[in-house]
């Protein structure tokens, strides 16, 4: 009889993970470690462990895991495992990809609608007893514009679409889509943040995508427009982006994702009139994990018949 396959879910909330893998029927078919995050794996596992799920891991562990065939990050963004200098070739990377589709576009229609509508003026003139009659602004007819047409924003666009927007924006690989007037390659971003009344951005973080929206690109965009980042904080070059909000270049812009998070107290993103911070709401669902173990067990199946991994990262272009 075959040995279980040891695989060892190092997380702080393990239960969803090990409640999926029994309701998919694999829990004969493998044995389970669970590790909290500020532990750290015992020689045993070390030697054992074919399987890892975790939200990260620190240089020099991973080589000390000779049989480790498979890595699940438990995020999409897996930039923190890219950066590893012992990364093992060997191993198949998959992110969770996709697991925010139930959360991060409300998120984001929440804020377009907190941007074209004065339900926040009207609260804080209510706690001055002060009656002040303002206009909302439609978004049927606007442009919104998103950088990074993935699972993500093909929803977003599909809400969009049925708000009365106009959806245009960029993949890597271009091809017609649902709910999306125009899909074109990274070379057109300037002509996506051109013609938006709204930029949304989307994108993986890589060195290509490093400082994408700079004074240049800022520079392309409408005065009236704004930009909203719920992708990478590295996106977006700081000075750049408060400088254009401050000499009216663009109009604000709200954001979810910063280079360092939390973001720190003395940043003037806090102070910059129209520049909104959101501390990285975007995509934390209250049953987060029960979302990605779907995931993750899906991905353990395959991997227990040997059949090709979901959301293998590509780690040539870094997502």
């Amino acid at each position: 009889m075959t040995d279980p396959t040891r695989i060892l879910l190092w997380t702080d909330a393990p239960a969803a993970y090990v409640d999926a893998i029994g309701a998919a029927g694999l829990a004969g078919r493998v044995q389970v470690d669970t590790l909290g995050r500020k532990e750290k794996p015992s020689p045993e596992q070390m030697a054992g462990t074919a399987a890892l799920m975790a939200a990260g891991a620190p240089a020099g562990l991973l080589p000390g895991m000779p049989k480790l065939r498979w890595i699940q990050s438990m995020t999409a963004g897996v930039e923190g495992w890219l950066a590893l200098p012992d990364l093992p070739e060997g191993a198949v990377l998959t992110c969770a990809r996709g697991t925010h589709k139930e959360s991060m576009p409300e998120n984001i229609v929440g804020a377009l609608f907190f941007v074209a509508k004065p339900y926040a003026v009207n609260a804080e003139n209510q706690k001055q007893s002060r009656w002040v009659q303002t206009v909302a602004q439609p978004l049927n007819g606007k442009t919104l514009g998103i950088l990074g047409l993935g699972a993500i924003g093909q929803e977003v666009a599909r809400i969009a679409d049925a708000l009365g927007m106009r959806v245009i924006g960029t993949r890597r690989r271009p091809e017609p889509m649902a709910h999306v007037a125009e899909v074109l390659p990274p070379d057109r971003t300037t002509d996506v943040l051109a013609q938006s009344d709204f930029v949304l951005l989307l994108l993986p973080a890589t060195p290509e995508t490093d400082r994408i929206i700079d004074a240049a690109r800022l520079a392309t965009m409408k005065p009236t427009a704004w930009l909203l980042n719920f992708g990478r904080g590295h996106l977006i070059d700081d000075s750049d982006l408060v400088a254009a909000v401050k000499a009216g270049t663009i109009a604000g812009a709200v954001l979810d994702v910063f280079r360092q998070e939390p973001l720190p107290a003395d940043h003037p993103f806090w102070t910059t009139e129209g520049i909104v911070v959101l501390p990285h709401i975007g995509g934390p669902h209250p049953e987060r994990d029960r979302i990605v173990a779907r995931l993750f067990v899906e991905n353990l199946r395959r991997f227990l018949d040997g059949e090709p991994l979901k959301e293998v990262v590509d780690r040539a272009v870094g997502y």
